[in-house]
């Protein structure tokens, strides 16, 4: 009785380490699907900042040295508090660290297209 309890316990460990594995990667996976929900507004789909709204508000072409040569904590904590006096928002408490550095890592493929 006792090891047919820790079996079925131990078994509903491993799939709940599966689970949030699982969560883990598909968070990585969803950043261009996030990047167009959050950041394709200002920053167009392809990140060059070519839209109405980028332009009026001075939004940076992704691809461009200027963000690229940017370190991947500088990147990350321009999503997390925002920049220029509000005008890009801050992301902090709305994604969590893991959607964020997927936003990070989605960037730094932007200068490879």
């Amino acid at each position: 009785m006792i090891c047919s309890v820790i079996q079925r316990t131990g078994s509903v460990a491993i799939v709940a380490v599966a689970a949030l594995a699982f969560c883990g990667v598909m968070h990585a996976q969803d950043a261009p699907t996030l990047f167009k929900s959050k950041c394709a507004a200002c920053h167009g789909a392809d990140g060059g900042g070519n839209t109405t709204m980028g332009k009026s508000l001075g939004a940076k072409d992704l691809a461009s040295a200027d963000v690229q040569t940017q370190t991947d904590a500088q990147l990350t904590d321009s999503i997390t508090n925002g920049m220029n006096g509000g005008k890009m928002p801050a992301y902090k408490g709305k994604l969590t660290d893991d959607q964020i550095k997927g936003l990070v890592a989605y960037i730094r493929s932007l200068a490879k297209k």
